[in-house]
């Protein structure tokens, strides 16, 4: 059986959803509080330019599977799910302004008292992490009374389109996010979207909200990024054009997934030292790079938030494990873990340190050199055993992705506390994918499922491996 569709706010976003939902074969009704809009579409306009919406509109219109009107009640009765795609524009600070969309909520809520029908409302509009749950159930139950919890469902719903290629970007995304709480309320979803041609993703309300800000986020990052380089590579008298196209054809680095797992800080015998060399050929060139300029203090941030982290559990006896700036590797050269350990031992802590693959006895050539002649000190805190760590601490940091990072955290009694700064090795499938990005110079970077919720600061907890 098709669904009957209501769309609240026709702008970009919802006529382009309406269009594409009453052409899936759904009758669709939109909805908005500007006549002029109401007008448009029941005329077989497009309120918007959009290439090929018109023609699509007018002929949706004239088959009787979209209209639109002004009246939220009408559209409420006339539906069994609403999609709200109202503005949330934001102030001059960023702060999203929800009113219009918290008005919509009340007045659908209001339409639904008294009834006891199932009804789902599925935001598509672009809002933080936390808004659903916080603002778009509230008033939808302040409207139809708490007791429509009961059959009212509510899910997120990002868009991915580009304006220009919107119907294409409907019909093909990268991916169908849903975000809702159970299954009922996915399944939904998934007979709506099953003639697009993209994987159904099903996740956390909140997570479903926050990949749009992720996306977007990213896509502003590499165009900062692209420009800097072309104006980097301009002043040096270098084709910037093949040089990203050349960049490009990378697609086991560059362009992929790779590095792009939250983790801890990046290190090695490389990416500190190229990033210091292109920083310095930028600025003898007198050319501005605020982005590439902010990366090693972003990678600082990240070791002192690690430092706060394990100072802020108050004890003492700290064992580290993982010493080189990524597993599978001897190479303590600029290895975060270093500069943290060096901290702690500034701050009176009392520090003992585990990495298999770092041994005086096995070091030759230059990692020995770099161990002893810079690090002394710390070399003398290396335990041979993991069980010499364990017996010590009463702190574990988990400083490397590596496999031997669950066997510690086994070891571990309850009363120990645990700072991972992997941010995973306490989730059961954390070592399942490491080793593909471990490979690869820079970061160790553990496996993050689709589905989890990732987390900002280094995880900090005192329970067991799961």
């Amino acid at each position: 059986m098709q669904h009957s569709i209501s769309v609240f706010g026709l702008g970009y976003v919802g006529c382009v959803t309406a269009a594409c939902l009453a052409k899936a074969g759904y009758q669709v009704i939109g909805v908005d509080i500007n006549p002029e809009k109401v007008g448009m579409i029941n005329e077989g306009k497009s309120p918007i330019v959009e290439p090929g919406l018109e023609k699509l509109i007018g002929r949706l219109v004239m088959d009787g599977r979209l209209r639109a009107t002004s009246s939220c009640q009408e559209a409420v009765d006339a539906s069994e799910m609403a999609f709200l795609c109202v503005g949330t524009p934001g102030d001059r600070h960023g702060q999203l302004q929800l009113d219009a969309l918290e008005r919509v909520c009340r007045e659908a809520g209001q339409a639904l008292k008294g009834n006891k029908r199932r009804f789902t409302v599925v935001v598509r509009s672009t809002v933080l992490p936390g808004t659903t749950e916080q603002t778009v159930f509230p008033a939808l139950l302040s409207g139809a009374g708490e007791a429509s919890g009961k059959w009212l469902r509510v899910a997120s719903n990002p868009e991915f389109m580009r304006e220009g290629t919107a119907l294409a970007d409907f019909s093909r995304p990268p991916f169908t996010l849903v975000g809702c709480d159970d299954e009922d309320t996915a399944t939904l979803l998934r007979s709506v979207y099953a003639g697009v041609d993209a994987p159904f993703v099903k996740t956390q309300l909140r997570t479903a909200e926050t990949v749009k800000y992720v996306s977007n986020a990213y896509h502003a990052l590499k165009i900062c990024f692209a420009n800097e380089i072309g104006d980097t590579c301009a002043a040096l008298g270098v084709d910037a054009q093949e040089v990203m196209r050349i960049f490009c054809l990378d697609d086991k680095l560059n362009i992929s997934k790779a590095y792009l797992r939250p983790g801890f800080a990046f290190g090695g015998s490389c990416l500190p030292k190229d990033i210091k060399a292109l920083l310095y050929a930028a600025r003898h060139a007198n050319v501005d790079v605020p982005l590439l300029d902010a990366i090693l203090p972003s990678n600082q941030a990240q070791i002192a938030q690690g430092i706060a982290a394990v100072l802020a559990t108050g004890k003492k006896r700290i064992g580290i494990f993982g010493l080189a700036f990524k597993p599978d590797t001897d190479d303590l050269r600029e290895s975060p873990m270093v500069a943290l350990v060096e901290a702690l031992i500034g701050k009176g802590c009392d520090v003992r340190i585990y990495d298999r693959n770092v041994a005086i006895a096995r070091l030759v050539g230059a990692n020995r050199r770099y161990i002893v002649e810079e690090i002394p000190h710390i070399s003398t805190l290396m335990c041979e055993q993991a069980s010499e760590l364990i017996s010590h601490a009463e702190v574990l940091v988990i400083g490397s992705a590596d496999p031997d990072a669950n066997l510690v955290l086994r070891s571990a009694s309850p009363d120990q506390v645990i700072v991972d700064l992997t941010r995973s090795a306490l989730r059961p499938e954390a070592s399942a994918d490491a080793e593909a990005d471990s490979k690869a110079e820079g970061k160790a970077e553990p496996k993050t499922e689709p589905e989890a919720e990732g987390k900002a600061v280094p995880e900090t907890k005192a329970q067991r491996a799961a």
